[in-house]
C-alpha cells in the first residue's frame, strides 16, 4: 500500500510563497533600468532608479527571511510577475516615441506593485502566524516600501503624466 502523501502546511506554504516572491523581485530588478530608461519624464526616471535601488534590498531582505527558516534562497518562477513584466515590455514597444508611453509605463508599474503589496501582506501575516517575529519585521519593511512607491507613482500620474499622455 502507497504511503499517504504528507499533508502540507502554513509552512510549506510560507516557504513556496517567499520562492515566487524572491523569483519576482529578481525580475523586477532586470526590468526597471529598462523602464528608466525609456521614461520621458526625469521625475519618472528617477522614481524608477530610486525602486531599483530599493528592490536590491529587498532580495537581502528576503534572503534573511530564508536564512531564518533555515532553507536555502531559491527562486521558484513567479509566472504572475512573468505575465507582468511581458506586459510592460508590449508598453515598451507599442507605446515607444509617444507622448502616452510614461502614463503606461507607471500604470504597469503601479500593478507590479499592487501584486508585491499583497504578496507581502500575505507573508507578513504568515509569518506571524508561524511566530518568525524576525521575518515579519523584514517583511513589513519592504511592505511598507513597497506602498510608499505605489503613492509616489500615484503622485506622479495625478500631476503629471497622465494629462501629459491625454
Amino acid at each position: 500500500m502507497a504511503a499517504a502523501a504528507k499533508e502540507k502546511t502554513l509552512e510549506d506554504l510560507f516557504l513556496e510563497t517567499l520562492k515566487d516572491v524572491y523569483s519576482a523581485e529578481k525580475q523586477i530588478l532586470r526590468m526597471l533600468p529598462r523602464m528608466a530608461k525609456a521614461a520621458g519624464t526625469a521625475e519618472l526616471r528617477k522614481a524608477f532608479e530610486t525602486h531599483r535601488d530599493e528592490t536590491e534590498g529587498q532580495v537581502e531582505r528576503l534572503e534573511k527571511v530564508f536564512e531564518i527558516i533555515q532553507k536555502p534562497a531559491r527562486a521558484k518562477t513567479c509566472e504572475a510577475m512573468q505575465g507582468l513584466v511581458e506586459e510592460s515590455k508590449e508598453i515598451l514597444e507599442d507605446f515607444k516615441g509617444s507622448e502616452a508611453l510614461d502614463a503606461g509605463l507607471l500604470a504597469s508599474a503601479q500593478t507590479v506593485e499592487h501584486y508585491e503589496i499583497s504578496r507581502y501582506g500575505t507573508l507578513k501575516t504568515w509569518a506571524g502566524q508561524l511566530g518568525l517575529k524576525e521575518a515579519v519585521s523584514l517583511l513589513d519593511q519592504t511592505l511598507q516600501e513597497e506602498k510608499k512607491t505605489d503613492a509616489l507613482l500615484s503622485q506622479l500620474a495625478k500631476q503629471a503624466v497622465n494629462q501629459k499622455a491625454a
